[in-house]
């Protein structure tokens, strides 16, 4: 009688990873794009490093919008780079702060979330690439529960025509390792 239970249990999950997988095979921008909407407003943005660049823009974007009085640049190695395309599109230098030492997005979560606690924020736009928007929302939600995220990703290289010629396809595929990789490693629950 247990067998029977211990099958029955295997068989469906075996089903819902399939399914699920199917899905997010077929439709990987709408499982690992999580977007928060326009109508959201923090106390600062948080940009992510990485990407091709198309971060910092989406984060002058927003800080145009005055949904944020402030940016954090978070991420080591192209937080110079960031910080002056931010400045070409208009954001001011007083705006602009820099977490210059992590170098994966647990890192950005963690030496990130100190700094937003030691400045009492409680609500924060995430942008990020909008392939990479799911784990990163995740993290940051995982690490620092108490405080509000918000996503509000780059959709550079969104059209499904892009991804082949623009790397994007490659960075959707180590995202769905990932995902599960954090699960196990930091108990991130992607869900």
């Amino acid at each position: 009688m247990i067998s029977k239970l211990i099958f029955r249990t295997f068989i469906l999950v075996t089903v819902l990873v399939t399914v699920l997988g199917l899905l997010a095979y077929y439709n990987p921008e709408k499982f690992i794009c999580v977007d928060s909407g326009p109508n959201v407003s923090s106390d600062v943005i948080v940009v992510l490093g990485g990407g091709l660049h198309e971060r910092p823009v989406r984060a002058a974007e927003l800080f145009k919008q005055h949904v944020a009085p402030r940016i954090l640049l978070t991420g080591e190695g192209d937080d110079e780079i960031n910080r002056q395309i931010l400045l070409k599109e208009g954001v001011p230098a007083n705006a602009i702060e820099v977490e210059n030492k992590s170098k994966t997005t647990q890192q950005n979560a963690e030496f990130t979330i100190k700094l937003l606690h030691a400045e009492n924020m409680h609500r924060v736009i995430l942008v990020t690439s909008w392939y990479h928007s799911r784990r990163a929302l995740k993290t940051f939600e995982h690490y620092a529960p108490e405080i509000q995220f918000y996503s509000r990703p780059a959709y550079y290289a969104f059209a499904a025509e892009d991804w082949n010629k623009l790397g994007t396809k490659k960075r959707m595929r180590l995202e769905f390792l990932k995902l599960p990789g954090y699960w196990i490693r930091y108990g991130v629950n992607p869900f």
